[in-house]
């Protein structure tokens, strides 16, 4: 391990604790940004392992929100349905990706299909964030709707269980790299009535099981094949994601309610425009 490998492991988990959360898909920035800088880990593990960290930042952010749910458990039917709720939305995900996730990294870790899926999922995007309105301008008030006419769901604990099993059959749709888990989750949930806000905290919370049930099966298939130069990388990984992602988790809810979802679909379709030219010019 040198101190290039070091400074490209650095900058793909940089990457990934930065888009982990907001919807631009973590995983095609770091396959775009790993094969331009020559960055390549077997079936690529490191990218997955290094989600930890951002798994661990948001946990670290909302550990009162979690530990008062826990506790609220044994005697608050709301609770209670909310956290089936969650286990709802992660279920279909699970099921996908125990299945399947050999042949879709075989098949779609492409950049080409990045770069496509990048574009289309910013156009989409655009439209979904123009069709659910602009939101007040009053951040202190968390409980807005984005418009008169139009009030939507804008508390996660009142989701219904039929609400976030579709929510989390949107989340399928990530499998694709490109497609972004919480962008699948956040679009699913506004076509769903939620707010925009209300769509991305719902996407925070389904993150956690989703994110912490991917790298223990990666783990566990690839632990073998770990050398002690791959696990010092990852363990360099994973502070910078948790870093990085740490600073998105704590800024995101506020900016989303303020400003809505079009610079992060503008930021998908520039990326993966610019990637379709670098893999022109360059391969």
């Amino acid at each position: 391990m040198d101190f290039v490998q070091i400074a490209k492991a650095l900058v793909l988990a940089v990457v990934e604790g930065a888009t982990e959360f907001i919807p631009v898909s973590s995983t095609g920035h770091q396959l775009l940004v790993g094969h331009f800088i020559g960055f390549h880990s077997p079936n690529n593990t490191f990218e997955v392992l290094i989600q930890l960290g951002a798994v661990l930042a948001i946990l670290y952010v909302y550990f009162g929100k979690l530990w008062g749910i826990a506790t609220s458990l044994p005697n608050d039917p709301k609770a209670r349905r909310f956290v089936l709720a969650v286990l709802i939305a992660f279920l279909p995900a699970a099921i996908v990706g125990g299945l399947f996730s050999k042949y879709i990294k075989y098949y779609l870790f492409n950049p080409w299909i990045i770069c496509a899926t990048l574009v289309a999922g910013g156009l989409v995007l655009l439209v979904i964030d123009d069709m659910v309105g602009e939101p007040k301008a009053t951040p202190k008030d968390e409980s807005h709707t984005d418009t008169v006419e139009n009030p939507r769901k804008t508390d996660v604990f009142e989701f219904s269980l039929p609400m976030a099993l579709k929510i989390g059959l949107f989340q399928c749709l990530a499998m694709i790299p490109g497609v972004s888990r919480s962008g699948a989750t956040i679009v699913g949930a506004m076509l769903m009535g939620a707010s925009k806000r209300s769509a991305t905290e719902f996407s925070f919370y389904l993150a956690m099981p989703t994110m912490a049930g991917a790298f223990a099966k990666d783990l566990l298939d690839n632990y073998k094949n770990l050398s002690s130069d791959d696990a010092a990388l990852i363990v360099i990984g994973f502070v910078a994601a948790f870093v990085s992602a740490l600073i998105v988790v704590r800024t995101v809810l506020d900016y989303v309610s303020r400003h809505g979802f079009w610079l992060f679909a503008w930021w998908r379709i520039i990326v993966g425009s610019l990637g379709f030219a670098g893999l022109i010019i360059f391969g």
